[in-house]
């Protein structure tokens, strides 16, 4: 069966099955899911996951690219429960999440060549979204939950800590998967924090001032945000303007974000 999975995986998609049971066992106790969730499981390729979740009595949606894995997914889920399980063959990049529903927890063994910027489209919509629980790329996971001062803290880092809480949970071997990976994987939890997101008085200015300080990790903030921010307002806030990026925390980070806000009359 592995060698069969394998074969059908397509690169163009990403695609990496998970096979091995216990962590399926894993990622399934991890999210714990009740009849009273509404979850959407993107790339859920041949069901590994989806029969587990299927079996907890929750409301589903799959998002699925391959065309012809819909089929057999149709056939094991949909049409056994269509008032409970739906399936969007779609890219997840140009699906609406607006239109899923609210309280929505989301769920994937993600494609590496996505994962950051699914990321970033998924907390666009937190308002709507209960939790997040997926596998990514052991590199990706590291750079999430990175602490400030760390070589992979950076603009991944702040955006998502910003606006919510984060727990890695746990590591997933290469030979978990067929084909298998050249990498490591691991498994994290996302919470949306909405009390968070509310101290950030413009999302764009912090998205713009974040990507502007990492755009060249070595230089200094000074370099980097030259055309962002004076010296003098360096000082006024209390800042270095020698040190580098990664050495500012993500409550500095917003204090920042926040004072252009205002100091620009930025709505």
């Amino acid at each position: 069966m592995p060698r069969k999975l394998a074969q059908s995986a397509r690169k163009r998609f990403g695609q990496n099955f998970l096979i091995d049971g216990r962590v399926i066992d894993a990622v399934l106790a991890s999210i714990n899911s009740s009849p009273n969730d509404a979850i959407v499981e993107i790339g859920p390729g041949h069901g590994a996951i989806t029969s587990g979740l299927y079996s907890s009595g929750c409301y589903l949606t799959l998002i699925e690219l391959d065309r012809d894995l819909v089929p057999n997914l149709l056939a094991d889920f949909v049409s056994k429960s269509p008032n409970r399980c739906r399936l969007i063959n779609q890219d997840v990049l140009k699906v609406d999440f607006s239109a899923l529903g609210t309280r929505l927890r989301v769920v994937g063994n993600l494609p590496y060549n996505i994962a950051t910027p699914l990321l970033f489209r998924l907390l666009e919509h937190g308002g709507q979204i209960k939790d997040i629980h997926v596998m990514l790329q052991k590199e990706v996971l590291n750079r999430i939950a990175a602490a400030p001062g760390n070589s992979a803290y950076g603009r991944l880092s702040v955006m998502i800590q910003a606006t919510s809480s984060v727990e890695p949970l746990f590591d997933v071997s290469p030979e978990s998967f067929a084909p298998v990976p050249k990498v490591d994987s691991g498994m994290i939890r996302i919470i949306p924090d909405g009390s968070k997101r509310t101290r950030i008085r413009c999302m764009d200015t912090l998205t713009h001032l974040v990507r502007q300080s990492f755009s060249q990790r070595r230089k200094t903030l000074r370099n980097n945000l030259k055309d962002v921010i004076s010296l003098e307002e360096f000082g006024d806030l209390g800042i270095n303007p020698q040190d580098r990026p990664e050495r500012l925390s993500v409550e500095t980070y917003i204090e920042l974000g926040n004072y252009i806000t205002q100091q620009r009359g930025i709505a």
